[in-house]
């Protein structure tokens, strides 16, 4: 049995440079032999368990890669951070990075060992979209589309492997559109029939799941027949339909997907509102859609602490991605980039650790229903927060039918079956959760008073959620932790993660330590910090 404890601690400026120096390759120094093993010697290690990545994008191309003294920095910059998978971009902003720069980046970090892969980030392309101005485009507009064309065909006649950043999507309300909507026969998977005077979601899925075959895999594949298309999704899972992200069908026509796992801190002025269980639920319920497709994990040092950055790295691991990609290499040299990724140099050989573990063991615990393309109406992102009250989920896109104990939110109206399906789940006797704005909707068609049932008050806000008492969230826990006989008791901002061979993670999102109780033990949590326990 292997029980570890660890927490983030501010480093004083004393000793950064001995810490960057034991984690980067120096020529002719040998680091302490109780100093953590280099970054390089780490990622090879780990190589078939969890990989480092990072994006050039195309102005980072221009800036830091157009000449060889920057791409040589570049290169001691990644394998300082056990970065060995590079994507280059050739597109963003209205921007086309020029060839010869873009080959020459390429070949060196190919001749160096690194996976290179490229990527494209449809920003600012053609017509401007009404809604997202100057980002976003219409691409209901023809020259729009083919421009897109020659986008993805330039990007694939340098690269093998290209990913697309993730606003591959469209809010655009022009009368063009809006004539189009009208007009058109909407078919996706076996769903078909005229577009409803109101279904923007319907045209976008569409006419994006359209486009992708259409302007990026098609051309891709005539310029390059040997290359992979990678479609990464955003981290708002709860709105994707609504402009265009059509997941189930996207998700076949795409050699790969990844997962934006950005949630950022919490409380930023700015970026804030996203809570860190955010990326472990996305990861995994996209994950379930993608199986052997789904590949990483993506976020940034936008709107971070170091804390919340190595909040964004656990829960990537934790969530079972093969891969964390750090956004993006000239972001991380400003702002809080250079401390959060001398953090994450810190705990490289943990998070590493961590991700050997998790993909040897099945995750279990409360099955959490989200279909494919559902509505939150007002309970938006409610998983995350149900996450972050030790509840321990276990996303799903269908029906969990066997499922011990499961979740159960406004999404699950989605499902035409729904009813039906939950009177069957609770005859069994499995214990259930549901908001209280879905027991509104269901009354009749559950028992009025039972135990096995548990309503949860969401009262239309999430967020209120995590300033639930503890004493408010035992008996909850209480009900749906009974079939894996586990009992837990904390306070609200802390994780719980369960596997079917009793190994765990408890989490601390505070700022303060907690003392966290499993089946009667105590558990203290570091703030900000997590506890791991594997079973052999």
């Amino acid at each position: 049995m292997q029980f570890l404890a660890s927490g983030f601690f501010p480093f004083s400026r004393m000793i950064l440079p001995a810490i960057v120096a034991a984690l980067g390759v120096l020529p002719g120094v040998l680091p302490a032999a109780d100093a953590p093993p280099p970054a390089e010697a780490l990622a090879r290690r780990f190589a078939d368990v969890h990989r480092f990545a990072t994006l050039f994008t195309a102005q980072d191309v221009r800036n830091h890669l157009s000449s060889a003294e920057g791409r040589d920095k570049a290169v001691d910059w990644c394998r300082k951070t056990a970065v060995t998978h590079v994507f280059i971009e050739t597109f963003r902003d209205g921007y086309q990075a020029e060839r010869d720069t873009l080959a020459a980046a390429r070949d060196q970090f190919r001749a160096l060992g690194f996976q290179v892969s490229g990527c494209v980030t449809p920003t600012r392309v053609g017509k401007s979209s009404t809604g997202w101005r100057n980002t976003i485009s219409c691409y209901t507009d023809i020259p729009t589309q083919q421009k897109v064309r020659a986008i993805f065909a330039y990007a694939a006649s340098l690269f093998d492997q290209i990913m697309i950043d993730d606003f591959w999507f469209t809010d655009c309300a022009c009368p063009e559109c809006d004539a189009a909507r009208q007009a058109r026969q909407v078919r996706i998977g076996d769903r078909s029939g005229p577009v409803a005077g109101d279904a923007w979601e319907d045209y976008r899925c569409e006419l994006m799941a359209r486009l992708s075959r259409e302007c990026v895999l098609i051309p891709a594949r005539q310029a390059n027949p040997r290359v992979s298309l990678i479609i990464k999704y955003p981290q708002w899972y709860d709105r994707f339909h609504e402009r265009g992200y059509e997941v189930t069908q996207q998700t076949l026509d795409f050699d790969r997907i990844w997962v934006g796992t950005e949630t950022r801190d919490y409380r930023d002025s700015r970026w804030g509102g996203t809570v860190p269980y955010e990326a472990y639920f996305i990861m995994r319920w996209l994950g379930g859609i993608g199986g052997p497709k789904c590949g990483g994990g993506w976020y940034d040092w936008l709107g971070t602490t170091e804390h919340t950055y190595i909040e964004q790295a656990r829960q990537t691991v934790l969530a079972g991605a093969h891969e964390s990609l750090l956004f993006c290499y000239g972001g991380l040299q400003r702002d809080t980039g250079p401390a959060n990724i001398l953090a994450l140099r810190t705990c490289l050989e943990e998070l590493l650790e961590t991700a050997r573990e998790v993909r040897a063991r099945t995750p279990v615990g409360i099955a959490a229903f989200k279909p494919a393309n559902s509505h939150p109406e007002n309970e938006s992102r409610v998983f995350d927060f149900v996450g972050m009250l030790g509840i321990p989920l276990v996303p799903c896109h269908e029906f969990p039918t066997d499922a011990p104990a499961a979740f159960f939110s406004l999404h699950a109206l989605k499902d035409p079956a729904f009813v039906s399906r939950l009177k069957v789940f609770l005859a069994a006797g499995k214990p259930v959760l549901v908001t209280d704005g879905l027991a509104a909707r269901l009354a009749g068609d559950m028992p009025a008073r039972s135990p096995q049932v548990q309503i949860l008050p969401v009262q239309g806000d999430p967020k209120q959620l995590l300033d639930l008492a503890e004493s408010d969230l035992d008996p909850i826990r209480q009900t749906l932790l009974a079939p894996w006989k586990c009992r837990f008791r904390a306070p609200p901002w802390v994780g719980l993660y369960l596997f079917s061979d009793g190994s765990w993670v408890v989490e601390n999102f505070r700022d303060e330590p907690v003392q966290a109780r499993l089946n009667g033990s105590a558990v203290p949590v570091p703030a900000r910090g997590w506890v791991r326990r594997w079973t052999p």
